[in-house]
């Protein structure tokens, strides 16, 4: 079939605001292109139940790396999600934009065509934010935005904990200002149920008869004809052969693993990286695959005096039946909110001008040592993450079958900037989770971060028990040297009518959580995109 304007690949955060973007125009055909199925299901749309369909292999994919923490959790695994929504169908539900300097500072490497001027209103566009217009809050969008409806105790404690720290107290994080703590925002409804990009932006885009839908199929090449995009080849869930074709551009949104992966299947990707795959070199490009830019992540867990400032109760035996019967019958309850219940931009280091670390607490304790089981004593969280971490990993193919397993290394902590900040993220959470506001609640925090008190055994920590915050960047990034893979409007260079539209693109990491900025990103590369079809230029610079 060759009737197709655009082939998209991946149903996540950036393809399916693709899809709804580009097929706006009735006089183009776009195809959609996904592995997973719907994703449409009880637990899917439930925000707690991302605990089960993390582990499910039909809604999650499963990225061993090579990462083996020793004497610690193991082998670390990475998940995505697997499903029309991608990864946001299974993740914490967090709405964080980023601020202003990192799309200027985005610009500064790609174009200008990304600062804040031009994402702001992108982003506004996309929120119907349940604490009203303001000139950061936008209204009316596809994204519901809510906090928590009725802060608890112990979470109103851990904010003045944080002012008694310093910290300016926000409303919110779309607060211009960065630097600060608040409850967080959610992608959730006013019933409480997730809002993943296929339900913002898939769903209402279905009835066009120029929106064609494919699940089921994994991608696993571009197929290229004299150095112009043609289509793409894969297999169905039985393993038959399948290939679309198009007359316009391949836009590849498969994700920081994903888009690398069929980019050096295809034959693009550095000479070397491919020859030792064993696959024939179409184009030597060097970047793709490499530079790759992770947080990573301690979880503290603190004793909490009270069973009922706690949440670790209320997911087993009948507490959980019971409040999965609350949420089903419309009754706001823990299953109804995101992942974690607020967060602090923070600077821990001396030389820092902006905030070079994010906190975030939740009111219930996993114990990592156990496989992430639920403490049964009361507990608390808080984990940190060093916003724009500088040591860089890669994600690269190990042969040319298909279905072998990636080469993923993240290579945490190996530049000096992030193994301070990981030192002073410790020292600052302690300092203060022991302030006042939160001693009438706060035992202490547990032996199994609290023993790690010098600045090697933090370090100790981090590679014994460290784990990914699932926001991979950078592995097919976008700028203005010839060195990115991608040009300032996302086409790859060397290849005619292909681009990447998803967080493998950033050239670094925007400060915080990466499902907004896919999102408003996307929809900035669709303007990009019909701006470039409108003018007949689909070339890279």
């Amino acid at each position: 079939m060759t009737d197709f304007d655009y082939i998209i690949v991946g149903a996540g955060s950036a393809g399916c605001v693709l899809a709804n973007s580009l097929s706006a125009d009735p006089g183009c055909n776009v195809l959609l292109v996904e592995e997973g199925g719907s994703g449409d299901s009880f637990i899917v749309n439930m925000p707690k139940g991302f605990g089960k369909t993390l582990a499910d292999p039909t809604t999650a994919h499963f990225f061993p790396t090579v990462r083996t923490r020793e004497g610690g959790a193991g082998q670390e695994v990475w998940v995505r999600g697997k499903m029309l929504g991608g990864s946001s169908g299974v993740n914490g539900m967090v709405w964080n934009r980023g601020v202003a300097a990192d799309y200027d500072r985005l610009a500064e490497l790609a174009g200008d065509q990304w600062s804040w001027e031009h994402m702001r209103p992108l982003f506004l566009s996309l929120e119907d934010h349940a604490s009203g217009a303001s000139p950061d809050r936008g209204v009316g969008g596809p994204i519901p935005i809510k906090s928590h409806p009725a802060p608890p105790p112990l979470l109103s404690a851990w904010i003045e904990a944080g002012r008694e720290m310093g910290l300016p107290v926000k409303q919110d994080h779309s607060d211009p200002r960065q630097e600060g703590i608040a409850p967080l925002q959610w992608n959730i409804d006013a019933k409480g149920r997730r809002v993943s990009a296929a339900k913002a932006f898939l769903k209402p885009a279905l009835s066009r008869p120029n929106l064609k839908v494919e699940t089921g199929i994994r991608t696993d090449r571009v197929v290229i004809e004299n150095r112009r995009a043609v289509g793409v080849a894969g297999v169905h869930g039985d393993g038959t052969p399948v290939e679309f074709r198009c007359r316009g551009e391949v836009i590849l949104s498969a994700g920081a693993l994903g888009s690398p992966r069929i980019l050096q299947l295809s034959g693009i990707g550095g000479a070397q990286d491919l020859q030792r795959a064993g696959i024939d070199v179409e184009l030597d490009c060097p970047g793709v695959g490499h530079h790759m830019r992770e947080h990573t992540l301690v979880m503290m867990n603190f004793r909490l005096r009270h069973n009922r400032d706690s949440d670790n109760s209320q997911f087993t035996g009948a507490r959980l039946l019971a409040n999965v019967a609350k949420h089903v019958a419309g009754l706001k309850n823990t299953m109804s909110y995101g992942s974690s219940e607020a967060a602090a931009f923070v600077k821990v280091l001396p030389e820092s001008e902006r905030p070079d670390s994010q906190l975030m607490f939740a009111p219930y304790s996993l114990d990592v040592a156990a496989g992430m089981a639920m403490e049964k004593e009361p507990g608390m969280q808080v984990y940190t993450m060093t916003l724009r971490p500088r040591s860089e990993g890669h994600v690269l193919v190990t042969g040319k079958d298909p279905a072998a397993k990636l080469n993923i290394d993240p290579n945490f902590l190996t530049d000096e900037y992030d193994r301070r900040a990981a030192i002073e993220q410790f020292r600052f959470v302690r300092e203060m989770m022991a302030k006042a506001p939160l001693e009438p609640f706060i035992v202490g925090e547990t032996d199994f971060t609290a023993q790690a008190q010098s600045d090697e055994e933090i370090i100790d920590l981090f590679h014994r028990f460290g784990g990914a915050g699932y926001h991979a960047t950078a592995t097919v990034r976008m700028g203005k040297e010839n060195t990115a893979p991608l040009d300032g409007r996302l086409r790859l260079r060397g290849i005619d009518g292909l681009r990447v539209v998803d967080c493998s693109v950033f050239p670094e990491m925007i400060a915080g959580n990466t499902n907004a900025p896919t999102m408003g990103m996307a929809l900035r590369a669709a303007e990009l995109i019909c701006e470039d079809q409108r003018s007949g230029s689909a070339r890279a610079a």
